[in-house]
């Protein structure tokens, strides 16, 4: 059945804003308590790569553990600087069986990278607001086009880096795209730079650039809480 067309642009941005609400809400349950834990251990010195391990393995098993969406990795990216043993960290878990992943091992220096510009960590820590990022090829940790979701996390003051976890646009678009089509409707869901992140259109590919396109001159629909909009054509 055929959404109204004046009523589906609201309808397809319920279902993004219903599906993206889940992990914001998993990683705002833990982010708070993981950052008082870690503040406890900064302030005695003794904030280390093992310790902060330690603290966020359990809460990443958690998040891994989302029946609501399909989460592939998650876990913690430490402010730079913050640790007394290295400049910057993830503890991060992922993929079948939540193995952590262990930068050093693949490629020399990637324990060294310097995160501090890339999207999913530099927003949300510049306005302390959670923050959806991609799609983008992510080859720090799964190598396949990625969205990551990033809540800040902080204590007495300080911030202490983002809590995080990560979907496959793949898996994405494999549970959303049926829901757009049930509108009847052709819908493309953007992100704030206007590339596609998924599209029930063949003709749009994810990472696509909608600047430009036939679908530039539409009408965007933006998605509550989310900095995600939707373009539904024929209404």
């Amino acid at each position: 059945m055929n959404t109204p067309a004046t009523t589906a642009p609201a309808a397809a941005a319920r279902i993004v804003e219903e599906y993206f609400s889940s992990p914001i809400r998993m990683l705002d349950s833990w982010v708070g308590s993981c950052a008082h834990e870690l503040a406890q251990l900064l302030d005695e010195g003794a904030l280390t790569r093992p310790r902060l391990d330690a603290i966020v393995e359990p809460y990443a098993e958690r998040t891994l553990a989302l029946g609501t969406v399909p989460v592939y990795g998650a876990g913690f990216i430490a402010a730079i600087g913050l640790l007394s043993d290295a400049r910057s960290h993830l503890a991060w878990w992922q993929g079948e069986g939540g193995r952590q992943l262990v930068l050093a091992s693949q490629t020399v220096n990637k324990e060294y990278i310097d995160y501090s510009e890339l999207e999913w960590y530099r927003v949300p820590m510049s306005t302390g607001r959670p923050h959806i990022a991609g799609p983008y090829v992510d080859y720090l940790c799964s190598d396949e086009y990625t969205i990551t979701i990033a809540v800040p996390a902080s204590a007495g003051g300080r911030l202490l880096g983002v809590a995080g976890l990560d979907l496959l646009v793949a898996e994405v678009e494999r549970e959303l795209t049926p829901r757009f089509a049930s509108l009847g409707h052709q819908v493309t869901l953007v992100n704030g730079v206007g590339r596609v992140v998924v599209s029930t259109d063949p003709r749009c590919a994810t990472g696509d650039s909608v600047r430009g396109s036939r679908l530039s001159d539409l009408p965007r629909m933006s998605c509550s809480g989310i900095a995600l909009d939707v373009i539904v054509e024929g209404v």
